[in-house]
């Protein structure tokens, strides 16, 4: 779908299981939205060079491009670049989904905050999701079901609570609306990070179109 909304999925990706529950949440999200929703994967993203430096501007400018941000905070020690792509997201004020799925408590909130440390939260624009992953998996498991019926059922649940976290951050007022200050916001996240992020753009209009696609998917409203 042309006017579909692209959700730059962020997390660990480092093992088998990293990368198969990334690419199947994706895949049941979009699934579930109808189309609504396109997931961007950065493990499914062509990487132009091996050089480091590369690799990190690919990912940084797809988090620029996408219109929304789903990002996945497991573990006691949250994934550092994680963590960096939330944080370029909500300078650009992109609409985001923290999803957390890990039961363990970890962080330096009390009991009623949220199991990462503290300045990692109370951002606008975000909607926080945080399920206990083994109680879903054994629900959604039943009296040992076939593992394939099992993925289904707890992946259609998880997707639908995905989305559901996207309407509510979408349905969050803008902080930024003034056409001059989002320009000057996206010419500023493309210049910080250096390292040759800008030549790695390199498209002079880059930052005037996507704010155009933004602003004609209303993310800017």
């Amino acid at each position: 779908m042309s006017d579909a909304l692209s959700i730059y999925f962020a997390g660990d990706l480092f093992d088998h299981k990293d990368l198969i529950g990334n690419a199947l949440l994706a895949s049941y999200i979009e699934r579930e939205s109808s189309g609504q929703y396109t997931c961007i994967l950065p493990q499914d993203l062509e990487q132009s060079s091996n050089r480091k430096e590369h690799i990190r501007n690919q990912d940084l400018k797809m988090v620029m491009e996408a219109d929304l941000g789903l990002f996945n905070f497991d573990g006691p020690d949250l994934d550092s670049g994680t963590v960096v792509e939330f944080i370029v997201a909500k300078q650009l004020d992109i609409p985001t989904v923290i999803l957390r799925s890990d039961f363990r408590s970890a962080g330096d909130q009390d009991a009623s905050g949220d199991s990462w440390n503290l300045m990692c939260s109370f951002y606008p624009r975000n909607e926080v999701i945080s399920l206990n992953g083994m109680e879903w998996y054994q629900k959604a498991r039943g009296d040992k079901r076939p593992v394939l019926d099992t993925i289904d059922t707890l992946y259609t649940k998880l997707a639908a609570r995905v989305i559901e976290g996207f309407a509510v951050a979408r349905a969050t007022p803008p902080l930024a609306s003034d056409p001059k200050l989002i320009e000057n916001l996206y010419q500023w996240a493309i210049r910080f990070p250096g390292a040759g992020l800008e030549e790695f753009i390199s498209n002079e209009n880059w930052v005037a179109e996507i704010i155009e696609k933004k602003k004609r998917k209303g993310l800017f409203e």
